[in-house]
């Protein structure tokens, strides 16, 4: 993705902020970051570059949105620093977030170089002023990351490992790694708008039931039908909704990571690609990325709360150990429980969002994974994406149906929550 050497008056921020924040989204491939994870790291990062434009005086189309969160009574003790550029400093904070948010965050020192000659080249701000941006921006930054690492985040290390439970029907690491359940205390973590994950908890699961006509065998029965009849379209939706950054190839004896986005990075793109569509000015761009970024953060707490309690067994464990021990879904199995789906939840909640701010019928054109190697595919709504994303962990074999159907209805919750709080 190259950068954009927009001027200001071109009016074209939203492409600016969405390729600045890609370099972001880029580390987070390289880290291998976990989708939890990755929202983490969006929410925070974006929240950064909101507050400087809150900061800088300008106004939103609806409410504040760190009044409606945990962080209504913050302090946040910013200097009254006047800058002339608060989109130079936004964008800078956000990659200076990143910078300290990530394992290999060092990697963006070299995107803020870039930025400051992009930004003087374009006249975005003179170089006089740069060094009295930058010192507002890392102060910034700072205080965000402070607020970081006061929501458990840190304390994830010290909490009970997992191991896999005993018994038929629990979660069990999957081919063709094998890798280690991810993040299984994320719930934990502390959201921004959730104040008792409780009131998201999913409806209950189907319970293991091998017998015929059981709902859960009937499920697991769709899935191996589904998966063996699958038309090019049905593959071509399971593929371009994948997401899962931990999918490994293995040749011989060599295991290779392919580089995939996460699913809180496929709606960061979209989200970019709505803001460019409507010409939104750098203020709301900030705004919206912001808010889908911390309802990204929020909406894989309560998934993953839900996953870790329920530690349901993947279809691809159940058929090769009861039906067929050759069968491989199309996908590969994330390694993390089953119920509900992580990307029909965090879909509907940033679909419910997206909607609420840009309309009910907004036709737009997902690009968002055409740096991965998949193709452009348009959309009527952002709501028949996130029902197209919820759907093709069906055709990719990795889900139940009540996970996706029960997912999409936790997602839907938390978005609406949300939306009442900030869009009202």
């Amino acid at each position: 993705m190259q950068t954009s050497l927009a001027k200001p008056k071109d009016n074209n921020w939203p492409k600016v902020y969405s390729e600045q924040l890609f370099h972001i989204t880029e580390v987070m491939v390289t880290d291998v970051a976990s989708p939890p994870v990755a929202a983490r790291i969006y929410a925070y990062s974006n929240l950064a570059a909101y507050l400087i434009t809150k900061e800088s005086g300008k106004g939103f189309k609806y409410n504040d949105i760190l009044d409606q969160s945990y962080l209504a009574k913050q302090n946040w003790d910013i200097s009254e620093t006047r800058i002339s550029s608060p989109e130079f400093a936004a964008i800078y904070a956000m990659l200076k977030v990143g910078e300290a948010i990530m394992p290999s965050g060092y990697l963006l020192k070299e995107k803020q170089a870039e930025w400051i000659k992009i930004a003087t080249k374009q006249k975005v701000i003179s170089k006089k002023e740069v060094q009295a941006h930058i010192a507002f921006a890392e102060a910034v930054a700072s205080k965000v990351m402070d607020i970081a690492k006061k929501d458990g985040y840190l304390q994830l290390s010290t909490l009970t490992r997992y191991s896999p439970q005993e018994g038929e029907g629990f979660w069990y690491p999957t081919p063709p790694a094998y890798i280690a359940a991810v993040e299984p205390e994320w719930k934990t973590i502390k959201p921004f708008f959730i104040t008792n994950l409780t009131n998201y908890s999913p409806a209950p699961m189907a319970p293991f039931d091998m017998t015929d006509g059981s709902s859960f065998h009937n499920q697991l029965m769709e899935v191996y039908t589904t998966t063996n009849e699958l038309s090019d379209e049905q593959k071509l939706i399971a593929n371009f909704w994948d997401c899962n950054p931990f999918k490994v190839e293995f040749s011989g004896h060599m295991a290779i990571g392919v580089k995939k986005i996460s699913p809180g990075g496929h709606w960061i793109g979209i989200t970019g690609i709505a803001a460019q569509k409507a010409k939104l000015s750098f203020q709301e761009t900030a705004f919206i990325h912001a808010l889908v970024g911390m309802t990204l953060h929020d909406a894989f707490i309560s998934c993953w709360k839900a996953k870790y309690e329920t530690d349901r067994i993947r279809p691809e464990t159940v058929i090769n150990q009861k039906m067929d021990q050759r069968w491989r879904p199309l996908l590969q199995t994330p390694p993390f429980p089953e119920y509900t789906s992580g990307h029909s939840v965090i879909s509907r909640a940033s679909a419910v969002i997206l909607t609420g701010y840009f309309g009910d019928n907004f036709e737009f054109i997902d690009s968002s994974e055409t740096y991965f190697g998949l193709p452009e595919r348009p959309f009527p709504s952002f709501l028949y994406a996130s029902e197209e994303a919820a759907i093709s962990r069906l055709y990719g074999g990795i889900h139940f149906r009540d996970a996706i159907e029960e997912g999409v209805k936790q997602g839907e919750k938390i978005g609406d929550m949300i939306w009442e709080k900030v869009g009202k």
